[in-house]
C-alpha cells in the first residue's frame, strides 16, 4: 500500500507540474505573469474559480458543519463559500471599466483612496492568503498521516515544492490551466468516493432524525459563516487576478456564476455526507471528522482515491495562493521588466519557506484564520463603496477603522471592559462567534456612507 500511495500521488503532482510547464508562454512579461489579462472564457473561469476556492477544507468544515449544526448551517457555508463569485459577477466589471490595467484589488484602492489604504488593503490579503496556505499544507499532511503509512510532512514539502515549480515559472497561465483540469478532477474523484462511501453506511436507525441545533442558533451560525468566508475571500487576491484575466466583463460574469454556483453544490454534497454519516449512527471519531468516519472501514482503493482527492484539492488551491501572493508582494514591479518578473518568481519561492515551516508543525491556524477573516470584514464594504462616487479617502479610512472598533464593541459592552472585548475578538479557542463579525461590518458600513455623505470626494482625487 505504501508503495502504491506514493505512486499515486506522485503521478498526480506530476500531471499537475506538466499542464502547468506547458502553460507557461516563452518571452512573458510581468503583466501577462501576474494577469494573464483579457485571456479567458467564461468556462475555463468557472472551472478556475472552484479549484481556487476548494481546498482540504472542504473534507473537514462542511461535514462537521452538517453533522453537528444541521442543514440551516450548512446552507450558510455553501452561501457563504459562493457569494464572493457573486460580488464579483455585479462588481468585477465596474471595476475593470474603471482600472483596465489593474491587478489587484489593492491597486483599485489606491486608485480611489490613495497608497496609505491600498498598503493595508494589501496586508490583508498577505495575512488571510498565508493563513490559508498554512492551513492547506497542514491538512494534507494530516489527511496523509491518516489514510496511508506515507509521513505528513513529505506530502507536505511535495506539494510545495511541485505547485511552485509551475507557478513560479508560469505564473497565473499556469495556475489557471491546472485549475481546469483539478476541478474536472475533484468533481469525479468526489463523486466516486461519495458513492462508494454512501453504499457502505450502516442501514438508518429507525428513529434517526436530522442533527441540528435550535433555528436560532443555527442561524446565528450560518449568518457568521456567511460574513467571515464571504469578506474573506473578497480579499483573496487570486480571485481578483482572474477579474483581469477574463476576455471581457461578460466572460466574468457568466465564469463567477458558474462558479459559484459549483461551489454551492460541491459543498452542500460533501456537507451533507456529514449529515448522513451523523444519522446513520457511524462513530465520528475524536476529534471528528465525519468525512473520514465514512471511510474508517473501506477498503484500501477507495482510501487512495480519497487521498488523490486531497491532493487535487489541496494542489488546486496552494498554486493559486502562491502567484497571488507572489503578485501582491512584486506590486508595480522594479524599472527593469525583466528583473522585475524573476524577481517575481523567487519571491513565489522565498514566501514559501515560513509557510511550509509552519505546515510541518502540524499546528491549528483557526483562531489566525478567523483573525483575518475578522479584518477582512472590517475593510471589504469601505473598499468595494469605492465605486460609488461620493466614496472620499476620509471615508474609506473613517469606515475601515470604524470596523475595527464595531468588532470590539460587542465584547466590550457585554463584558464591561476593553480588554474582554479584544479577548473576544481574537476568538479564544477557536470558535467563531456572530457579534465581532455584525459590529465590523455594520459599523464599517454606517461610517462609511455617513461620513461619504458629508464629505464627499472631491472631482480632482486621485482622477
Amino acid at each position: 500500500m505504501l508503495y502504491a500511495t506514493l505512486a499515486a500521488l506522485g503521478a498526480a503532482l506530476l500531471l499537475f507540474a506538466i499542464l502547468g510547464l506547458r502553460a507557461s508562454r516563452a518571452g512573458t512579461n510581468l503583466d501577462d505573469y501576474v494577469t494573464a489579462r483579457n485571456s479567458q472564457g467564461a468556462s475555463t473561469l468557472g472551472l478556475s474559480f472552484l479549484a481556487s476556492g476548494m481546498g482540504a477544507w472542504i473534507l473537514f468544515a462542511p461535514p462537521e458543519v452538517g453533522a453537528f449544526v444541521g442543514p440551516i448551517a450548512l446552507g450558510g457555508y455553501a452561501l457563504g463559500s459562493a457569494l464572493p463569485f457573486i460580488v464579483l459577477a455585479l462588481c468585477g466589471p465596474a471595476i475593470r471599466r474603471h482600472l483596465p490595467e489593474g491587478r489587484s484589488i489593492g491597486e483599485f484602492a489606491a486608485s480611489r483612496f490613495g497608497n496609505g489604504v491600498r498598503r493595508y488593503v494589501s496586508l490583508i490579503s498577505v495575512l488571510y492568503m498565508a493563513c490559508f496556505l498554512a492551513a492547506e499544507l497542514t491538512a494534507i499532511g494530516g489527511i496523509t498521516a491518516l489514510l496511508s503509512g506515507v509521513p505528513g510532512g513529505v506530502v507536505v514539502v511535495a506539494v510545495a515544492i511541485i505547485t511552485l515549480i509551475y507557478t513560479a515559472w508560469g505564473g497565473l497561465r499556469a495556475s489557471l490551466v491546472t485549475d481546469r483540469w483539478q476541478a474536472l478532477l475533484l468533481i469525479g474523484l468526489l463523486a466516486v468516493v461519495g458513492v462508494v462511501a454512501l453504499q457502505r453506511l450502516p442501514a438508518m436507525p429507525a428513529d434517526a432524525a436530522l442533527p441540528g441545533v435550535p433555528t436560532g442558533s443555527a442561524l446565528g451560525v450560518a449568518l457568521t459563516l456567511v460574513i467571515a468566508v464571504t469578506a474573506a475571500n473578497l480579499f483573496h487576491q487570486g480571485y481578483w487576478q482572474r477579474v483581469w484575466a477574463a476576455r471581457n466583463g461578460a466572460a466574468l460574469g457568466q465564469g463567477a456564476v458558474l462558479g459559484g454556483v459549483t461551489t454551492v453544490i460541491v459543498v452542500a454534497v460533501v456537507g451533507g455526507l456529514g449529515i448522513l454519516a451523523a444519522m446513520s449512527g457511524v462513530g465520528l471519531g475524536e476529534p471528528p471528522m465525519p468525512f473520514f468516519a465514512l471511510l474508517s472501514e473501506a477498503p484500501s482503493w477507495l482510501k487512495l482515491l480519497a487521498l488523490v482527492l486531497a491532493v487535487t484539492l489541496v494542489a488546486s488551491s496552494v498554486d493559486t495562493l502562491q502567484n497571488g501572493i507572489a503578485s501582491l508582494a512584486v506590486g508595480d514591479g522594479l524599472s527593469r521588466r525583466e528583473l522585475s518578473l524573476n524577481g517575481a518568481r523567487w519571491l513565489s519561492v522565498a514566501l514559501m519557506v515560513p509557510v511550509v515551516i509552519i505546515a510541518l508543525q502540524g499546528v491549528s491556524v483557526l483562531r489566525l484564520f478567523l483573525i483575518a477573516d475578522l479584518l477582512c470584514a472590517t475593510a471589504v464594504v469601505p473598499v468595494l463603496l469605492g465605486l460609488w462616487s461620493r466614496m472620499s479617502t476620509a471615508a474609506a479610512v473613517s469606515g475601515g477603522l470604524a470596523g475595527l472598533v464595531g468588532a470590539v464593541l460587542p465584547g466590550w459592552v457585554a463584558q464591561g471592559s476593553l480588554q474582554a472585548g479584544l479577548l473576544a475578538a481574537s476568538f479564544p479557542g477557536g470558535t467563531p462567534t456572530l457579534a465581532p463579525f455584525v459590529g465590523a461590518l455594520v459599523a464599517s458600513s454606517v461610517v462609511g456612507v455617513v461620513v461619504a455623505l458629508i464629505r464627499p470626494r472631491l472631482a480632482h482625487q486621485y482622477g
